[in-house]
């Protein structure tokens, strides 16, 4: 096939007209031909508005069917998505909107609730995702389209609308796709543009490395305005005719695992915190003489508790998966043992969303537990170290899933991209002598030590997680320069357990010196801070350290 992302799009609508395509959890179908109609009647919408190839189209909603086919309606008209994750801040959502010079904005119901249009001005209008109601209008044209959009569609397919009428553009490979403004960690979006040669790349990839069939179930969880979950979750299986169902709620581990259950996915893909809960809440109470903290900690699995585990996790994931695919931030790696020692089919790839988002990943049956993988087809991956193998550096990459840059920030692109091509990632790793990538943590994260040594907060974190009651902390540098960790405990587990608030302030400083048994002096922790509820995540489940950069 050429190296179209939008014959991607195409072939596979055509191959699959008659199979299901996209299914609201617990609510309607759609069939391929039912999205490329929908397709075609967006295209109507947006030609006879005005709107021009190279505009720039933004949506905002939780994920949905019609939040799909919006998205493939954009692209196949020529338009720039502008995906915005749902979960932004009203305030958020509007100077991305005006930031990004967007025309239009489909929207959610949730989020059209919280907007005001009138911190958009540049919009030419606001489009419901749901059955294209136009909720604000500043255009004639935009308004003469959507009160005669089904009586355009019906005079151009008079006879129905058939597969012979799907015909969609040829995309340019440095031709801008997308435009995803990065929730990260720190306070400040930036537009990441996207070419066709980068979505391309990366359904090829999976395309090549995955091997789903047509008919096969996956379940949308992770947000598609991020471009883990957009690339994987959605995009690869379109083109793979792939049957995608969406949640369409606030993905909690409970509905997760009932979705699971319902829906018997044939691949899994997903971050590490979800599959952590999961394992946690809904497997290992199964197994009432285990408690997940001393079995991490156990040298050797038994053999039986182990076959017993690995049937329960299986299940725990609908039963039907031949590989669960693990990214979006750093694996607890007590976790993973337990995984490797039950045989469990896993992988943990790497990215971000400059590359659309894969830079690593190996195949579970050749991955190396504790690294992300190799370089990704079509990618290069180096280290910024005279000894990668050893020594901690910068990871860099380099290749076609790499982005075009920044939007209007010219700046921050020169400073990602060097002359040479390469990406600089931010993230610091290793490299083995078989290409294989440990990720050592972010080089913004990096702490410097009384006497200049390195100290990587994600390592002492990792430690901490796996001690008593700990639901998740992060490892933070106070103005006299010592370590503070910030603990959110696992509140229900210690009430279940007859804890008091007391008690549970005994057992973290408790904790806090059972981890400094483990830690050089330099990177010993000298407070604990108890807070009584989760820390804010961007959409990879990462915690925002920006906001916890002090010990109240």
């Amino acid at each position: 096939m050429e190296n179209s992302f939008l014959a991607f799009v195409e072939d596979s609508i055509k191959k699959n007209w008659d199979l299901d395509a996209l299914t609201d959890y617990k609510g309607a179908t759609l069939q391929y031909k039912d999205v490329a109609r929908k397709i075609e009647k967006l295209h109507i919408l947006l030609a006879e508005s005005g709107i021009n190839p190279g505009d720039k189209v933004a949506l905002c909603g939780r994920n949905s069917s019609h939040w799909g086919v919006a998205f493939l309606a954009i692209l196949t008209y020529g338009a720039v998505a502008v995906p915005i994750l749902h979960e932004f801040k009203a305030d958020n959502i509007q100077n991305i909107v005006n930031h990004s010079d967007a025309r239009l904005l489909f929207v959610g119901d949730v989020v059209w609730e919280s907007l005001n249009e009138a911190e958009m001005p540049s919009l030419e209008g606001i489009i419901l995702m749901t059955d294209f109601t136009l909720l604000v209008c500043r255009s004639k044209q935009l308004e003469f389209a959507r009160e005669h959009l089904n009586e355009m569609f019906g005079k151009k397919f008079p006879r129905n609308f058939r597969k012979e009428h799907v015909s969609y553009r040829k995309d340019k490979p440095e031709e801008l796709a997308i435009i995803n403004y990065t929730s990260g960690t720190t306070s400040f979006s930036k537009g990441v543009m996207l070419p066709y040669r980068s979505l391309w790349s990366n359904t090829a990839f999976a395309t090549e490395m995955l091997h789903l069939a047509p008919g096969s179930r996956v379940i949308s969880i992770l947000p598609m305005a991020h471009m883990y979950g957009l690339a994987f979750e959605f995009i690869y299986e379109i083109c793979s005719g792939c049957h995608v169902y969406f949640l369409t709620r606030m993905p909690s581990p409970k509905i997760i695992f009932q979705a699971f259950a319902d829906i018997k996915p044939h691949i899994v893909i997903s971050v590490p915190l979800i599959i952590e809960k999961i394992i946690k809440k809904n497997v290992l109470p199964k197994l009432e003489t285990l408690k997940m903290k001393i079995l991490f900690r156990l040298p050797i699995i038994n053999e039986k508790i182990g076959s017993t585990l690995r049937d329960y996790i299986v299940q725990a994931f609908g039963g039907n998966f031949f590989e669960v695919i693990i990214g979006g931030a750093a694996f607890n790696q007590d976790v993973e043992r337990l995984l490797r020692d039950i045989d469990f089919p896993y992988t943990v790839g790497y990215g971000m969303t400059e590359c659309g988002p894969i830079i690593c990943y190996e195949d579970w049956r050749r991955y190396k537990p504790g690294t992300c993988g190799k370089a990704a087809p079509r990618m290069e991956v180096k280290i910024d170290s005279s000894d990668p193998e050893n020594l901690v550096g910068e990871i860099l990459a380099r290749g076609d899933n790499v982005m075009l840059g920044y939007y209007k920030n010219p700046e921050a692109t020169a400073q990602a991209i060097d002359k040479e091509g390469w990406l600089h990632t931010g993230d610091l790793g290793t490299m083995d002598k078989d290409g294989n990538v440990t990720i050592r943590g972010r080089s913004k994260n990096m702490l410097l030590g009384p006497s200049g040594q390195n100290i990587y907060p994600e390592e002492i974190e990792e430690k901490i997680n796996n001690l008593p009651y700990v639901c998740e902390n992060i490892v933070i540098q106070q103005s006299d320069n010592k370590l503070a960790a910030l603990i959110y405990p696992d509140f229900d587990e210690a009430y279940a357990n007859g804890l008091t608030p007391a008690d549970i302030e005994r057992v973290m400083e408790e904790n806090r010196t059972a981890v400094n048994a483990e830690l050089p002096a330099y990177s010993q922790i000298a407070r604990v801070k108890i807070y009584p509820e989760e820390f804010e995540k961007t959409p990879k489940k990462s915690i925002k350290r920006f906001l916890y950069q002090d010990v109240k």
